[in-house]
């Protein structure tokens, strides 16, 4: 990451300072003390320094727990350059640097998802806020549809989405989008529920790509678009392994055409490199074949069980590269 690299690494103390922890109400400490070591490559003394500095953390059983999320931004505005989730973000951006031809082809995933229901009351129908890739060009296929079950279940089907340029032409959406970009927001990782409150994380000075999403929406609306923050996955990360359910703003044109601004990955890209120019104005805009959009709106859950259980369905995507 050329920035990392021609910045010193500030202390542990600065870089704590520079974080916008977890808010009480939204914090999950699930994390030891030896994942967060692992994480952020310190030993006991540097988290000693990062408790210290304001780094929340719980203690049970004569260990500290803390919350993934906290860690990840530690890592990732660090500058070590040897962090996980530094190391991390630049294999997950690598193809940013690169032409945006390969973007705009056919793309064919392996598409499978795990739904868990973990108050589950008995057999119930599932409900799941599935690829939605035909609007935009693409198909869906060899599905095997969710049954009734109890506890947990499977979809799975074969999805090729692809890419299109279609940037934005409205002076008055772009003028919006450009003004969210440079207003200074720092992209952080955010809890699902707390990125549901925009206006929480906006006036944190941090965003991410649900928050950021709806804000944006909210924008457009009020200067007369039709607009609509809504969730999907980005691929192919880590092989299937890793999970990232990912949000954009869908938005009516002024020729008419339905435009995706995907305002999170152009903010991501433009840190990384500023060799990503051309990805950046994709994301303004355009669809590109590494995110699958599904039916769910900016701030739904992909999936729930109607067992009678008030929490939405847990779910683990595995989307692996097909073709």
């Amino acid at each position: 990451m050329p920035q990392q690299q021609a910045t010193a690494c500030p202390p542990w103390e600065k870089v704590a300072e520079s974080i916008e922890f977890v808010p009480d109400q939204f914090s999950r400490k699930t994390q030891p003390e030896s994942v967060a070591r692992e994480m952020l490559h310190c030993d006991s003394a540097d988290v000693d320094r990062l408790v210290d500095a304001g780094l929340p953390a719980e203690e049970r059983d004569g260990v500290r727990y803390f919350d993934p999320n906290d860690l990840y931004n530690l890592g990732m505005y660090s500058y070590r350059s040897n962090t996980q989730p530094e190391l991390a973000f630049r294999m997950l951006f690598r193809f940013a640097g690169r032409s945006v031809d390969d973007l705009l082809r056919p793309k064919t995933w392996s598409f499978r998802v795990r739904l868990e229901c973990h108050e589950c009351s008995g057999v119930a129908p599932w409900r799941l806020e599935g690829p939605d890739v035909v609007r935009f060009g693409g198909q869906l296929e060899e599905i095997t549809p969710l049954t009734p079950s109890a506890g947990s279940a499977e979809y799975a089907a074969t999805v090729t989405n692809t890419g299109a340029r279609t940037p934005l032409v409205s002076p008055t959406l772009r003028t919006l989008t450009r003004d969210y970009l440079h207003a200074g927001y720092r992209w952080q990782m955010i809890p699902v529920p707390m990125q549901a409150d925009y206006a929480l994380v906006h006036e944190l000075g941090v965003t991410s790509c649900i928050a950021a999403s709806l804000l944006l929406a909210e924008r457009f609306r009020a200067a007369g678009y039709r607009a609509e923050a809504k969730r999907g996955w980005f691929t192919g990360v880590l092989g299937g392994a890793l999970d990232l359910p990912h949000a954009c703003v869908e938005v009516t044109d002024d020729d008419g055409v339905t435009k995706t601004v995907d305002i999170a990955k152009a903010q991501l890209a433009a840190r990384l490199s500023a060799d990503t120019e051309q990805f950046q104005e994709l994301c303004l805009g355009s669809i590109y074949n590494k995110v699958i959009p599904s039916t769910a709106s900016g701030n739904a859950s992909f999936g729930h069980h109607e067992c009678g259980s008030p929490q939405p369905a847990l779910l683990r995507a595995d989307i692996r590269s097909a073709r």
